[in-house]
């Protein structure tokens, strides 16, 4: 969608082409119209435009495009219409059955898309809840009794629902698996299929994603019937507004390369991806200690933790969100200009995952890789399937004096008024040489430097105090009972 201001789901418009047809032409009720214009929306983008009619004909669609399209409304807005126009007003509240089923793989997307169509759907009589684990299951329930037509639900606390027969999917009329390559890779296949063994075999299915790998082509064939593909963007291929730079560096000195990038680009907003969870909470805290302000998002932090994290971050009291490809995924982060690759992806689809974060909203966003000589045949995958040589820069020769947790000496970090014994014993440290990120990491072979003649201890240490000196025989020591 086209606004004036950008947005989550803002498209650049394109004064060449004058045949974007409107919302109204792609045949919206009054309701959605009045919806998208309170938005500020003008027109539709290219999965919009291609998704809406299908779907409003009851089409299955399988659908391709890169985050931050306008994906979530291409399938929202006419399934609110599809449900409105169908809806029967005389039920009471408590028996309005779940007509639609959208499934994500992780929490922050499912919270935004059921945002997203409530936003959608203010002006309609319908009702929406997200369901989602890592917070209590009771206040779902209840929600989930009062009756809701459009249910967005994780995986696992679907099941749980299903388990304590909290929630009926035998009416469910459309099913939309959002992010299903992500699906897939988190281990989801098994629980989607038993969900799927609960819906009614006659309904309409939808299958969104940003790539489309062959276990994904396979559980479409399985699940759609004659469906609509719709790829609006080259498979694989990433955002057509990110730059991008690798930067080689040894393993040891990424650290420091990612403060110096952060201090001198004064980087108000970046997110760091790495592999692991326990690596993601470990370089934040250690980054907190280099004074610069980090925070992390995992699936081990509980939902208010995660929720807290993400907010601190788009609100731009946090700099710095490391991050996990799991936990970031479907996180919707607006005008984000830094997404910058600590350690490689092990898949080239992952590579394109991350760097989606930026790019969006029409706006221009940066990729940085910090890429050590173990990492290589990672970027050399990842650019076999972008069919290009992404550009190398060149790191900064940076001083070991600007090792992370280095305190500059111009005023900016004062030490402590109430340790003056660290000035006093403070011997001044020699200058160390320039170190050179462009070349390869040689760790010494030897050990440290043995210490001068003169400085090694005329004499060993003393003995404990014997019995004699003491002034006696050692008392006899009672046997332990």
């Amino acid at each position: 969608m086209t606004r004036p201001s950008h947005g989550p789901e803002a498209h650049p418009a394109n004064a060449a082409d004058i045949s974007t047809p409107s919302f109204a032409a792609l045949g919206l009720i009054p309701e959605l119209l009045r919806a998208v214009a309170d938005q500020g929306y003008e027109e539709p983008t290219p999965i919009q435009v291609k998704a809406i009619p299908p779907i409003l004909q009851r089409r299955d669609v399988m659908g391709c495009a890169q985050t931050g399209t306008g994906k979530t409304a291409g399938f929202a807005l006419p399934i609110l219409q599809l449900l409105a126009q169908q809806a029967n007003t005389s039920l009471s509240p408590a028996r309005h059955p779940v007509r639609t089923l959208i499934i994500t793989p992780t929490r922050e997307l499912a919270v935004q898309v059921e945002e997203s169509v409530r936003t959608y759907g203010t002006h309609l009589a319908l009702r929406s809840a997200v369901v989602y684990g890592g917070v209590d299951i009771d206040p779902q329930m209840k929600r989930l009794h009062a009756g809701v037509e459009i249910l967005v639900a994780t995986p696992g606390r679907l099941l749980d629902h299903l388990h304590q027969k909290s929630v009926n999917l035998s009416r469910v009329e459309i099913l939309v698996l959002d992010e299903g390559d992500r699906m897939l890779d988190m281990g989801f296949l098994p629980d989607i299929k038993r969900i799927l063994a609960v819906l009614p075999p006659r309904r309409q299915n939808l299958l969104f994603s940003a790539t489309f790998p062959d276990e994904v082509r396979r559980l479409a064939k399985e699940l759609l019937h004659s469906p609509v593909t719709i790829d609006v963007a080259p498979r694989n291929a990433p955002a057509d507004l990110v730059s991008h730079q690798v930067y080689p560096v040894p393993a040891l000195r990424k650290r420091a390369l990612l403060v110096h990038l952060a201090r001198s680009r004064d980087m108000r907003q970046v997110l760091v991806f790495v592999r692991m969870k326990r690596d993601a909470n470990r370089l934040a805290r250690q980054l907190v200690q280099d004074g610069v302000a980090a925070t992390a998002i995992h699936s081990d932090r509980t939902q208010a933790e995660r929720m807290q994290a993400l907010e601190d971050f788009k609100q731009g009291k946090v700099p710095v969100l490391v991050a996990t490809d799991i936990a970031a995924r479907g996180l919707d982060i607006e005008q984000l200009p830094f997404v910058v690759n600590y350690e490689l992806p092990h898949t080239p689809e992952d590579y394109v995952h991350r760097i989606g974060r930026t790019g969006r909203a029409g706006l221009p966003g940066e990729a940085i890789s910090l890429v050590s000589p173990d990492e290589m045949r990672y970027l050399e995958d990842i650019e076999r399937m972008l069919k290009r040589k992404l550009p190398r820069a060149s790191a900064p020769e940076l001083a070991r004096g600007t090792r992370p947790g280095h305190r500059p000496k111009d005023g900016t970090h004062k030490r402590p008024a109430e340790r003056p014994q660290a000035r006093l014993h403070a011997a001044p440290r020699p200058e160390a040489p320039a170190f050179d990120y462009t070349k390869p990491y040689e760790p010494a072979l030897s050990g440290p430097p043995a210490r001068p003649e003169h400085a090694r201890p005329a004499h060993r240490r003393p003995e404990r105090p014997t019995a004699a000196l003491l002034g006696g025989r050692p008392a006899k020591r009672e046997p332990h009972k």
